[in-house]
């Protein structure tokens, strides 16, 4: 477990989306509205939020908070009404549709609450997907897969369906497809709420392995305990970053 974690200094925010060693997601004053009927939901109201390399972050917050929206806006599936988000060095907060679907395949590895595997397709096929719609070559596809499974501890299974696993087995599965591409970020919504306990804390050792082999990740949570493997704890409050905390001995 780690140690209890430190407020971060607010002030002096200077880093450079655009340099060498700069962070890896960089957003400024980002917002995003939502029209319904004659309302305007205003879901995010100015983020400004740095993220680099090799952190392992939680985005935390009530219902309602906006922390859905946030990632969804990271993950590239919604675009911020106003405001600036980089990713990994480019400007993304203006592209269209085709270059953001472009941009999640190659830079972000989703892990979801609900696995969202192919029920009749073996472990070894499900992990391949993200590289068929990438078009890499069938050896090369079956090779980087292998060693993806090989990588959560699935090597031996990757010939079993889905229900053949266990739930700990198929979010293995899941995870080893989020990494197969060799993203910037590791993007995990709830990844323990399908999960018991024990294989949820299994998960989350699973998780801090990759990131002590230097996967930068990102966990969407509204849970303490699984918040609390993270190294860095953004807590979202009505749009706006309500606190930013890092555990002892993480620089700011």
């Amino acid at each position: 477990m780690t140690a209890a974690p430190a407020a971060l200094p607010t002030a002096g925010r200077s880093a450079d989306p655009t340099a060498a060693g700069g962070p890896v997601i960089f957003t400024k004053a980002l917002t995003r509205e939502y029209v319904l009927g004659a309302e305007v939901i205003k879901a995010l109201r100015g983020i400004d939020l740095d993220i680099h390399r090799n952190e392992f972050v939680a985005i935390m917050g009530p219902s309602g908070s906006g922390k859905s929206t946030l990632m969804n806006v990271i993950g590239c599936l919604d675009t911020p009404t106003a405001g600036e988000y980089w990713l990994n060095g480019q400007r993304v907060s203006d592209l269209a549709d085709a270059d953001l679907a472009r941009i999640r395949n190659k830079e972000i590895g989703f892990v979801f609450q609900t696995f969202n595997l192919l029920p009749r397709a073996s472990a070894l096929h499900n992990v391949e997907l993200p590289l068929i719609y990438a078009g890499v070559p069938s050896r090369e596809r079956r090779e980087r897969a292998i060693g993806a499974l090989d990588a959560v501890g699935l090597g031996d299974r990757k010939d079993h369906r889905p229900a053949e696993l266990s739930g700990g087995q198929r979010q293995r599965v899941a995870v080893a497809r989020a990494l197969v591409n060799h993203p910037s970020i590791l993007l995990a919504d709830e990844p323990t709420g399908n999960l018991d306990s024990k294989t949820g804390e299994e998960i989350m050792q699973l998780f801090e392995q990759l990131w002590e082999r230097g996967q930068t990740i990102i966990i969407v949570t509204h849970e303490h305990d699984i918040a609390a493997h993270a190294r860095r704890q953004v807590h979202i409050l009505d749009g706006l970053i309500d606190r930013d905390t890092r555990s002892e001995g993480q620089s700011a």
